[in-house]
């Protein structure tokens, strides 16, 4: 075909659709009616001579030919997307955008404070919201531009460009004075240890239960709580214990009243990654936001 008849805007909506599984969806993320969305699709039909999408429960599916198609007209759409970034620049000091951020709960504690430090000095008027997501969600996120970056212990996250900001692994937050301290020769908790104690779990934090389970400690969680933020409390006033990244659990020993126990631990070690999309690598705001978070949080490799 001949394409310089092909409006953009109908790749636009084959991309969205592509990606969403629904017309719907994908006429809410470009800003259409869903008539207007059905008749870009139609469109780009009889341009290409090919049904393109075809009707199931819930949504479409893409027909081989569209999957072929897919890739392409993503990498075009992108590599104009970059095209136009670079034609303007990214003045911290004067931007007052917003940037929109995955973390968890335990993230937030760990990552906001620093980085608003040094937001304060370097783009006083730029803002920050956190916009925490399910696994499964969070690349198409950020190749929708909905997520601007991402930063945590995400194995589920892939298609996306990382960076390791730090390694770490899994300790015990205890309170002082519990009574698994009192004669501990030891500063390692043994697999003995580990069974006489009784345990609060987060939810949101799989990686703590799935450890719970490999121990076959299911049984001895006392409480399961939905948030992080609520724990160290319940763990200051009780007998109980709680799995967390060790770097966090040390502020709370610093702060006094906790002790932090190291353990054999199954596969106890984890990276915390800064993730973005390939599609917005150039685009200058969310470059000078990647490296700002790795000149904060970045660990030499």
């Amino acid at each position: 075909m001949d394409i310089s008849g092909l409006d953009l805007n109908l790749l636009r909506v084959f991309d969205a659709v592509f990606r969403h599984g629904s017309v719907s969806r994908a006429s809410q993320e470009l800003g259409l009616s869903q008539p207007a969305a059905s008749q870009a699709v139609t469109r780009l039909r009889h341009l290409l001579g090919d049904p393109l999408f075809e009707r199931m429960h819930g949504g479409v599916r893409p027909t081989p030919r569209a999957e072929r198609l897919a890739q392409a007209v993503r990498t075009a759409l992108a590599t104009l997307e970059v095209a136009l970034a670079e034609a303007h620049s990214f003045d911290p000091l004067q931007a007052n955008q917003c940037f929109r951020i995955h973390l968890s709960d335990i993230g937030e504690a760990r990552f906001l404070p620093p980085l608003m430090q040094a937001l304060r000095g370097r783009a006083p008027h730029v803002q920050l919201e956190t916009l925490p997501m399910p696994m499964g969600e969070i690349a198409d996120a950020l190749d929708r531009g909905s997520l601007d970056i991402a930063i945590g212990f995400l194995p589920g996250v892939t298609g996306t460009q990382q960076k390791v900001l730090l390694s770490d692994h899994y300790a015990l937050l205890l309170r002082q004075g519990h009574p698994v301290l009192k004669g501990l020769k030891t500063e390692r908790l043994s697999a003995e240890h580990l069974r006489g104690l009784d345990y609060v779990a987060v939810r949101s934090h799989s990686e703590t239960l799935r450890i719970l389970r490999k121990l076959e400690l299911q049984d001895q969680v006392r409480l399961s709580a939905a948030h992080f933020m609520a724990v160290p409390s319940i763990v200051h006033q009780t007998d109980l214990a709680v799995i967390m990244p060790a770097e966090i659990a040390q502020t709370f020993e610093a702060q006094g009243g906790y002790a932090v126990l190291q353990a054999d631990l199954p596969e106890s070690a984890f990276d915390v990654s800064l993730h973005w999309s390939w599609r917005f690598a150039q685009e200058p705001a969310n470059r000078w936001l990647r490296e700002l978070v790795r000149e904060v949080f970045g660990q030499r490799r």
